[in-house]
């Protein structure tokens, strides 16, 4: 594992680091951040997953969570959102596909499966890589993000029963099967059969019978994704008929960048805190 930086924030480190991925086939980024609690021992950890276009920059510089997460004794792990190279299959032109894009699945059709493994690498690799290498207590894990990276966030904690203690969402991408920037992108991963597809899908894998004892979501009221690709009341609908509690804040005036993300992140932090540290 290689160093790229370090630098010391309210008392802790942000740290980014880029190791040879098995899953990915290509080396891949991620950045940590790691509270002062972490010389005295291990911390729990809170994953945050990024949407599309983003790497693992994005919400460390303008996600705003270091100075809560200092205090709350948490460590932030920022990976990037999909394999990354030369040799890693790309549409440059296509802001929903390839790099930047891989949605937190396995692709199974050639040539994206040699390197887009990201559930693999996110639910796998990363977090052995991580335990190995930082002070952190993966008994005490859960999991947030973004748009595509909310939609990876429920996904991942819907199917690793007990693995999260919490999980939550900004903007997620609420039943990407059918969404039109997701759609797509589902063909060219996984191929045409869709019953393929509901293991990627958050209201599919409901109404398959996974859950999680309870959902945060924030959504802004002027998000020019809401009626097209994020449609939140999809996922309230299966929640209601799975009987799982859902918080679902729907923020008036608020768009889709990081200005709403970085509002709302301490309550996010708080609500994952009190269920890491209960």
């Amino acid at each position: 594992m290689e160093t790229i930086s370090t630098a010391k924030a309210f008392g802790g480190t942000q740290g980014v680091y880029r190791h040879k991925s098995e899953a990915c086939q290509c080396d891949m980024t991620f950045a940590i951040f790691l509270p002062p609690q972490a010389e005295q021992g291990p911390v729990p950890v809170l994953w945050y997953l990024s949407g599309l276009t983003c790497t693992h920059q994005n919400v460390m510089d303008k996600g705003e969570y270091r100075r809560l997460a200092a205090e709350l004794g948490l460590a932030i792990i920022c990976p990037d959102t999909s394999p990354r190279g030369q040799d890693v299959p790309d549409e440059k032109d296509n802001w929903q596909f390839g790099q930047g894009a891989g949605f937190y699945l396995n692709a199974t059709q050639a040539p994206f499966d040699k390197h887009y493994q990201m559930e693999r690498y996110i639910s796998q690799e990363l977090p052995a890589l991580i335990e190995q290498n930082f002070p952190v207590d993966l008994t005490r894990q859960s999991i947030f993000g973004h748009s595509m990276g909310g939609h990876g966030a429920i996904t991942l904690a819907l199917k690793n029963t007990g693995r999260f203690k919490s999980v939550s969402a900004f903007a997620p991408i609420a039943q990407p099967s059918t969404a039109g920037w997701s759609k797509p992108a589902f063909e060219k991963y996984l191929g045409n059969d869709q019953a393929q597809w509901r293991a990627y899908d958050s209201t599919l894998l409901i109404e398959d019978g996974h859950r999680v004892p309870e959902l945060l979501i924030d959504q802004g009221t002027a998000d020019g994704f809401l009626d097209d690709g994020l449609r939140p009341w999809l996922l309230e609908e299966a929640c209601k008929k799975a009987n799982i509690p859902l918080t679902l804040n729907m923020r008036e005036g608020y768009d889709h960048s990081y200005y709403f993300i970085s509002t709302f992140m301490d309550d996010h932090l708080r609500w994952h805190a009190k269920r890491l540290f209960a």
